[in-house]
């Protein structure tokens, strides 16, 4: 046990007495890490039996043949793209690796993500104990029970499932890897409370680069040092001036990893336009997403892959209206006791901070919030669970608390875990596929109309797929088109639906709708000119391949539907034929 005589664990004025645990005690301490990491894998084993979801796995993945392997052409292309508005390259790299050593079965993918997790559990466990450590000033044998809990808060809780269960968001777990690898570096850098020692402080500017390689969700650790630095390292007898020169490497990187988000984003996906969601809009986001978190954290009921952003976000509705209030009332409340509590402000602000990107300044998608942007920015809200355990340890061991209330606060700390850990085993098995992912989403928001578009593309996928189940899916696309009329996408699934069924005159207005809201898209008329084919109509036929050609010259499938036509045509008008045969 750890003893401290003279004054209070905040002053450090006696030295502390150190008595070793008992032997087992300490053999137990030694494996923690390894045990975090087990429990942390074992809450999301049911991953193992998943396969690839209808939502980016299949552009990023089934229908993406330039990840698959590590040749020079893979990597130039992983090096280069921004598919889907990421930069993603250190994320691409561990993808062609698990191409390279299993093909495209799903399992492998899904076993990188759970040990690239559990290894992340593990670390933060070492952060943990450094960051305890440093705020109540003790090496106390409880500092490594309150890691232990703080480590398993973050390792088993629901809201990772979406990070771990899904193949696309590799990119959150590699990403998490090295961000907890640039802060365990930084610790060690700045121990003894100086300046930080130059070969840490590169391992840790490696680290970072990595991370924003992996994921630009990464780029606002500087600040998230800095304000470690503030709380709970208390270093600022060193000077902002040297702080703040000492985190111009971050910096420097953090803005490049910034900039190269922008560009992606910019390249690969439709930012959400001023126009679309204002001023008013983008500060009801802003003051929702802060309180969206912690809230779901505490209370992980009703978690969904999609929390759709409404047509309209009116910032008086109670529904923004109310976060705004708890946020500002939050806010205001942990300021005023920053000098009784400063790790309750450190972890709120250690949260916006890290939401800030993805807050509604800059937006893009379909989402109000997801799951996965608690990766990082929960990590502060978890470390103040074992500080509590910490804490009320050391008041007990001080007689300010009588020696029950520990044990107490540990046993609920344990059941909370194991109900987390359970939650997590329920919210990993909705990914098992996309029929169970949609489903699971439509439960918590029937009016989700992105939802209803990709239930009903995964029934239609399905291969026990008869006319029940695709009226279901049709009713679903329809839906889809009732909720949200501006959206192009549904009106497409409906349309190659219906003209599946030969229901042509329905089929042609759902892509004709189609390629007027989504007029650069190439598959609407490479779809309209295959139900012109199959009506017989091939003269029809070729112009709207010819027109799907010129939006995308490199377009085999459509080059081979116009020579199918041609072909037809041919044969019925040659006449009709002949002027075609040569235009492109």
């Amino acid at each position: 046990m750890l003893r401290q005589q003279g004054t209070g664990p905040h002053h450090g004025e006696t030295p502390l007495v150190l008595t070793p645990p008992p032997l087992a005690r300490r053999r137990l301490l030694r494996v923690l890490p390894l045990a975090i990491c087990l429990l942390s894998l074992l809450a999301f084993l049911p991953a193992l039996q998943a396969g690839f979801v209808n939502w980016d796995d299949t552009a990023n993945l089934l229908n993406n043949p330039h990840f698959r392997g590590l040749g020079w052409t893979q990597l130039t292309w992983m090096f280069t793209t921004t598919l889907m508005g990421h930069y993603i390259p250190l994320t691409w790299l561990s993808l062609g690796v698990n191409y390279a050593l299993g093909g495209m079965e799903p399992r492998g993918y899904h076993l990188g993500n759970l040990l690239l997790h559990a290894a992340n559990a593990g670390l933060f466990y070492l952060v943990a104990r450094r960051l305890l450590a440093a705020g109540f000033a003790t090496r106390a044998e409880s500092v490594a029970w309150g890691a232990a809990v703080s480590a398993l808060v973050f390792g088993v809780h629901p809201l990772r499932a979406e990070s771990v269960a899904w193949v696309t968001e590799r990119r959150d777990v590699l990403c998490g890897l090295f961000y907890l690898l640039a802060v365990l570096a930084y610790l060690r850098g700045v121990e003894g409370g100086g300046r930080i020692r130059r070969r840490w402080r590169a391992l840790s500017c490696l680290a970072f680069g990595a991370a924003l390689l992996s994921k630009a969700m990464a780029m606002t650790l500087p600040a998230t040092l800095l304000l470690l630095d503030l709380y709970p390292l208390r270093r600022t007898g060193l000077g902002w001036k040297a702080l703040l020169r000492e985190k111009a490497p971050y910096a420097g990187l953090g803005l490049l990893g910034a900039a190269a988000a922008v560009v992606a984003l910019s390249r690969g996906a439709t930012v959400t336009g001023y126009g679309e969601y204002g001023l008013a809009a983008r500060v009801a986001l802003v003051g929702y997403t802060p309180w969206f978190y912690p809230r779901a954290m505490l209370w992980p009921v009703g978690l969904s892959p999609l929390y759709e952003i409404p047509g309209w976000v009116n910032p008086v509705e109670w529904r923004f209206l109310g976060p705004m209030v708890a946020v500002a009332l939050t806010t205001a409340i942990l300021v005023a006791l920053r000098r009784r509590w400063p790790a309750g402000l450190a972890a709120w602000a250690h949260s916006a901070i890290v939401l800030l990107p993805v807050s509604g300044i800059v937006h893009a998608g379909y989402q109000l919030a997801h799951d996965r942007y608690s990766y990082l920015s929960g990590l502060g809200f978890a470390l103040l669970a074992g500080a509590a355990l910490v804490w009320t340890a050391g008041a007990a061991r001080a007689g300010r608390v009588a020696p029950w209330v520990p044990r107490a606060l540990a046993v609920a700390a344990a059941l909370a875990v194991l109900g987390w850990g359970a939650g997590a085993w329920r919210q990993t098995r909705i990914w098992q596929s996309s029929e169970s992912l949609w489903q699971a989403a439509l439960a918590a928001d029937p009016e989700c109309a992105l939802c209803n578009n990709n239930m009903g593309a995964a029934i239609v996928r399905s291969r026990q797929a008869g006319p029940a189940p695709l009226r279901l899916a049709e009713a679903h696309f329809r839906y889809a088109i009732l909720l949200r009329p501006e959206r192009a996408d549904p009106y497409h699934n409906l349309g190659a639906l219906l003209a599946g069924q030969k229901r042509y005159h329905e089929a042609e207005w759902a892509l004709r709708t189609y390629m007027r809201l989504s007029p650069a898209a190439p598959d609407g008329p490479l779809r309209l000119g295959m139900l012109y084919a199959d009506q017989g109509r091939y003269a029809e036929a070729i112009e709207s391949l010819d027109r799907a050609l010129q939006l995308r010259a490199e377009y085999p499938e459509a080059r081979a539907e116009r020579g199918r036509a041609l072909s037809a045509l041919r044969e019925t008008d040659p006449a009709r034929a002949e002027p075609l045969t040569h235009r492109r």
